[in-house]
């Protein structure tokens, strides 16, 4: 096994992606996504626990995942036989078709190299077809508090979460479309949502379902501050 996969393995035996506010974060990225799915298939890049990936199986289109930890690719595969799961890295991954749509989320600030992984996924795309990423943005509020408050030393140093999650780096939504753009694609869509004042443990000790649903549609008024962003792109042509 090497070094990267080991790495996966040991990320997912303590993964915490799909509990409390971060569940939510992933069910709002799929309303956003719903807006702009099209075609017939699609590709889904690391789901992890696979909270996104019930939603992508619901659209009814063909759906294939890649996914690089084994015990997540075992239990993808069980929960979901109608799709098409492939357990390895995204270096080692080959498919024999073209995807409508390909989704990363979550996805890119794990990865060692996320401008050759955005170009592997621009070669697997159809003619028409678009990526959806979203990744966690260094610009957030809350972040800018920790920094105020002598908990960072600045925005996009990678904290405890990070550290837990198996982060490699935090996005601005500058350097986030730069790797796309470096990547040879365009474009289309960008924007944010969860508009994130506090810390994921504050807000899933004091809030109620009512207000994260409301600061997760902010988000998407303050995008340069929101808690996550995302981009939707295409091959140039």
């Amino acid at each position: 096994m090497s070094k990267e996969a080991k790495r996966l393995e040991n990320i997912a035996s303590m993964s915490l992606y799909n509990h409390g506010a971060n569940k939510t974060s992933i069910l709002y990225a799929a309303k956003i996504i719903r807006r702009h799915i099209r075609g017939n298939t699609i590709l889904e890049m690391g789901p992890a626990e696979g909270e996104m990936t019930g939603f992508l199986a619901d659209t009814g289109l063909e759906l294939h995942i890649v996914e690089g930890a084994k015990a997540f690719a075992d239990d993808l595969a069980a929960r979901f036989p109608a799709a098409n799961v492939t357990h390895a890295l995204f270096e080692e991954y080959s498919p024999k078709i073209k995807f409508d749509n390909i989704i990363l989320g979550h996805v890119l600030e794990h990865v060692e190299d996320p401008v050759d992984i955005l170009a592997r996924a621009k070669r697997w795309l159809a003619e028409s077809g678009r990526i959806f990423a979203a990744v966690p943005n260094c610009r957030s509020i809350h972040r800018q508090a920790a920094v105020i408050m002598g908990l960072l030393n600045h925005i996009d140093q990678l904290n405890e979460t990070d550290h837990h999650h198996g982060h490699r780096r935090v996005y601005s939504p500058e350097s986030f479309r730069q790797d796309f753009l470096k990547a040879g694609l365009s474009i289309d869509v960008s924007g944010g949502y969860w508009l994130k004042p506090v810390s994921n443990g504050q807000i899933e000790r004091d809030w109620t379902p009512e207000m994260v649903d409301a600061f997760m549609a902010l988000g998407e008024w303050y995008p340069d501050i929101a808690g996550e962003i995302y981009v939707i792109a295409s091959s140039v042509s």
